[in-house]
């Protein structure tokens, strides 16, 4: 019996003494401002910097790969830490935001037929190019919804969905998944935007959008600079939006909507002031 005991805790003592040297042989050195980058990162992996979560991230990060100004989620700030962590000059690109440029809901905007299938606005689009007569058009069956990691996107009650600025980081995850390219990203500072994505005529837009760009070119006339028409659709010249907002009340569709301001109809969002640039840093 004793023999036994013996021989069994002298394996076990061997195994535990290869196990050990393996682990020392084997052992992968981490750079200590990798743990650190991680510590700054706002651990949402959302994979908006191009690689798979913040893990990934930090360590091209710090072999040199990747630069410090890729996490959109985290914002100024975090390029900041980044930066100090790496020991080179921050150096931000301004934030943006992402903008439904649609308020064609399912009262303002006509439907070709009425859409049973799954919830969906990937799978909507591949029948007869979605239920809705604008071919550019909001579906709001909510695939931007389930793509954003922050919770920042509401389908309202009428159908549609509304990006909330606060909450919005600038990931474009629910730019990759709209299959009709209505969300667009934005300077972040710009609040007031054309929102209509059609580029048909105004007389046909009339015919399926009560609240569609009709390109009457008040807007441009209005603020010059501020606007271009192209396609048969406005759009605010953001490098000139500070004198966008003055064509918002002249707009006879009222399709220019000023996010300081108010939100599409039927939205919880709560208007506030435009964040901080890169230039805060």
């Amino acid at each position: 019996m004793l023999e036994a005991v013996i021989s069994l805790g002298g394996i076990g003592f061997l195994a535990a003494v290869a196990l050990g040297a393996a682990a020392k042989k084997f052992a992968v050195e981490v750079d200590p401002r990798e743990a650190a980058i991680l510590e700054v990162l706002s651990g949402a992996n959302c994979g908006a910097c191009g690689y798979p979560g913040c893990g990934a991230y930090a360590k091209a990060v710090v072999s040199g790969e990747a630069a410090p100004t890729l996490c959109p989620a985290g914002g100024a700030a975090t390029v900041r830490d980044i930066s100090r962590i790496m020991g080179v000059e921050a150096v931000a690109a301004d934030p943006e935001t992402a903008v439904v440029l649609c308020q064609g809901d399912n009262e303002s905007a006509r439907v070709k037929y009425h859409y049973l299938g799954l919830e969906d606005c990937q799978a909507a689009q591949k029948i007869a190019e979605g239920p809705k007569t604008c071919p550019g058009g909001c579906l709001g069956l909510g695939s931007c919804v389930r793509a954003c990691p922050f919770e920042a996107i509401e389908i309202t009650a009428r159908g549609l969905a509304v990006i909330d600025r606060e909450r919005c980081t600038g990931c474009r995850k629910c730019v990759s998944v709209c299959p009709r390219s209505v969300i667009r990203m934005t300077p972040r500072l710009a609040t007031v935007h054309v929102l209509c994505n059609s580029q048909d005529k105004g007389v046909l837009v009339r015919k399926y959008c009560q609240i569609g760009c009709i390109s009457c070119q008040i807007c441009k006339k209005t603020a010059p600079e501020a606007y271009v028409i192209e396609n048969n659709l406005a759009r605010v010249e953001y490098a000139h939006h500070e004198d966008a907002a003055l064509a918002v009340t002249k707009c006879p569709t009222k399709c220019i909507l000023d996010f300081s301001q108010a939100y599409p109809p039927g939205s919880q969002c709560v208007p506030s002031s435009p964040q901080p640039t890169a230039g805060d840093l």
